[in-house]
């Protein structure tokens, strides 16, 4: 990612591109059967507290916060990315898949053809990927103040051996080559450089070229540069496929970047660009301008927001473990189990127990969800709650009375807070919507916001349904198809599966980057800043309004459910919760009493947000885990459980 000002590989052209070079012969060969005819996704192509410890000075005077300037002009609209038609100089496709084939390395490209590739060692191939009258590779920018997508190359098991690299990366710990192995220094001595993460499954190549700097991104397979939890094996798959689906993915979300959390942040920076070139009167030419309403400044967490490792926490409780829980912010998913001795007769008396899992949970979150873009600012003394202000807020929802066959939405475990705490804006305000009276104590608040994840959104959230439809799972299908088809879309084609994993992955993966934690088996000591902390989108803080948000926007619904209805949770898991219903659908958990879909509550559907059939299971079962504190909202996700349509 590029710091403020600084230009990242690849340049923005100042002039009209050249005419394209002719285009590199290539040789069309058959797509390799799938186990489903072609489908549509071209896969070619919280009263005062006790006293608190001292925190950061207030920056600015004590007083209730003000109502922000909203975000006005375009930036306040809903933003749906399109993808750019191809350039002419990227005629070939964002990626190759390097192979031995035939005895020759061969580039296999996403949309099925193949090319020779002459290379034999790596700063060659580089040099290959770069040069537009061999071979036309990478991607548009996504957005107009960013950056076109650098090649990506991926090294399959035979092209790793070719180009004299181990077969494994021994350093499991740094991932990495040493800087003295032969490769990495012929790399360097024919002008090559490497970025400060070395050579490890993802290496990043880079050199100025007629004064510009130009890029190559390779993947290593056998290096385990496609996490197996995410791409299911897809790193022996034929070349030939493998180009396919990376190229889909690169279609239609991004040209990966290295892990999916990596992708998922780097998609977020490149949809929402920190600057952009602006013409200097002064200068006499083009500099770099921030852009408002991103993140283009680095920023710290308030004290509340970062985790107990962070020196901004470590200032004021030394110790590790020492600092409060009342002190952090802690807005994570519910994992909510209720007690066996409060489950009803009437409940017991069921048939079975089924469950909803919601769709994207973590993404549908984001979904015009302002996020804080400048630093917090701090309001020491009984500031007037503004749900409008994404940030933190010190207050006391103990008081709060629930029915104990809800969890409480206002703590991970479900349980009921025990005193104050530190609240993200979203949990305060749905306690604001369930009547209580909030009055908060203190608060840690960003003025200048704005829906910064939507663009992200809309990318996923597109790309993940585009992948469903072609697997079967459309928008407009009724309950009934749509179960059905959800109960059978995991037997299509498995590398549109394999897409739909990767990309709820790249989502959830990358909502999980805003909060990077330092590794601490790699020479870290606690208390000190560890890389991450120098990224834009270091943000704890927008982490904890997309967890708050989803959290309450799950409980509304089971409170829906509940008043409407008279159905309350088994337990839940994250983004999954079981009923007792006397059928093995669970169509009759979203009906009311007039048959009708219950407003406000669950919905059957593919878009994020909505909910799918996780599964069911006896109630006799059910209650024989319950009665040991089992969570069977984990448990049903089993595949050996009863699944139905």
């Amino acid at each position: 990612m590029a710091a403020m000002g600084v230009p990242r590989c690849g340049t923005r052209p100042t002039a009209p591109p050249a005419a394209a070079p002719q285009t590199p012969t290539a040789q069309a060969v058959p797509a390799p059967a799938l186990s489903v005819p072609a489908t549509r996704v071209d896969l070619a192509a919280a009263a005062p507290a006790a006293p608190r410890p001292a925190s950061a000075p207030a920056s600015r005077p004590a007083a209730p916060p003000r109502r922000p300037a909203t975000v006005s002009g375009p930036a306040s609209r809903r933003t749906t990315t399109k993808k750019p038609a191809v350039k002419p100089e990227y005629a070939d496709g964002p990626l190759a898949v390097l192979d031995i084939t035939d005895g020759a390395l061969t580039a296999h490209l996403a949309d099925g053809r193949t090319v020779p590739c002459p290379a034999k060692t790596l700063q060659a191939l580089a040099a290959w990927a770069l040069d537009k009258k061999k071979i036309r590779l990478g991607a548009a920018k996504v957005h107009e103040n960013g950056f076109d997508q650098d090649p990506l190359l991926i090294l399959t098991t035979s092209a790793v051996a070719h180009f004299g690299l181990p077969a494994d990366l021994a350093d499991q710990e740094g991932l990495r080559l040493p800087d003295d192995h032969k490769v990495v220094k012929n790399l360097t001595k024919a002008g090559w450089k490497l970025t400060k993460s070395g050579f490890g499954p993802w290496p990043r190549i880079f050199k100025r070229l007629d004064g510009k700097r130009h890029c190559v991104q390779v993947f290593l397979t056998p290096w385990g540069a496609l996490e197996n939890r995410v791409w299911s094996g897809a790193g022996d798959l034929p070349p030939g496929d493998l180009a396919r689906m990376l190229g889909t993915y690169a279609r239609l979300v991004i040209t990966p970047r290295g892990t999916v959390a990596v992708t998922g942040e780097e998609l977020m920076t490149s949809l929402r660009p920190p600057t952009r070139a602006e013409w200097s009167d002064a200068e006499k030419k083009y500099v770099s301008a921030t852009v408002p309403h991103t993140l283009h400044t680095v920023v710290d967490p308030a004290p509340c927001e970062a985790p107990d490792e962070h020196p901004v926490v470590v200032a004021d409780y030394p110790e590790e473990g020492s600092r409060p829980a009342s002190e952090a912010l802690d807005e994570e998913a519910c994992i909510w189990v209720r007690p066996a001795d409060l489950v009803t007769d009437a409940e017991r008396a069921c048939t079975h127990v089924a469950a909803l899992d919601v769709q994207v949970a973590f993404l549908a979150a984001c979904r015009r969800l302002h996020v804080g873009t400048g630093p917090a600012i701090h309001y020491p003394r009984n500031p007037a709650f503004d749900p409008t202000l994404p940030g933190s807020w010190y207050v006391d929802l103990s008081r709060i009375e629930s029915d104990p066959r809800l969890p409480s939405p206002f703590t991970s475990s479900g349980e009921r807070p025990e005193g104050p705490g530190w609240y993200a804006t979203p949990t305060v305000a749905y306690a604001a919507e369930l009547g209580a009276d909030v009055r908060p104590m203190e608060a840690w608040v960003r003025e200048t916001h704005s829906p910064y994840l939507q663009p992200w959104y809309d990318t996923l959230r597109d790309a993940y349904l585009t992948v469903m439809a072609d697997l079967g799972v459309t928008k407009d299908l009724d309950d009934e198809a749509f179960l059905a088809a959800m109960a059978a879309y995991k037997d299509g084609d498995p590398l549109l599966v394999t897409l739909t994993n990767a990309i709820k992955a790249t989502a959830k993966s990358g909502i999980g980057k805003l909060r990077q934690r330092p590794n601490m088996g790699v020479d870290h000591v606690f208390g000190d800043p560890w890389p991450a902390l120098k990224r834009l989108t270091w943000r704890p803080d927008i982490r904890a309004m997309i967890l708050s948000k989803a959290r309450t926007n799950m409980h509304r619904k089971m409170h829906h459910l509940a008043t409407v209805a008279g159905c309350w949770p088994l337990a839940v898991n994250n983004d999954c919760v079981v009923y007792a219903t006397d059928s093995l659908s669970p169509l009759p958990l979203l009906l009311g009493p007039d048959g009708q879909p219950i407003r406000g509550g669950f919905r059957l559907g593919v878009n994020p947000g909505s909910v799918k059939h996780q599964g069911s299971q006896t109630v006799d079962w059910a209650l024989d885990l319950l009665a040991d504190g089992v969570n069977i909202a984990n448990e049903i996700k089993d595949a050996s459980l009863v699944r139905v349509a």
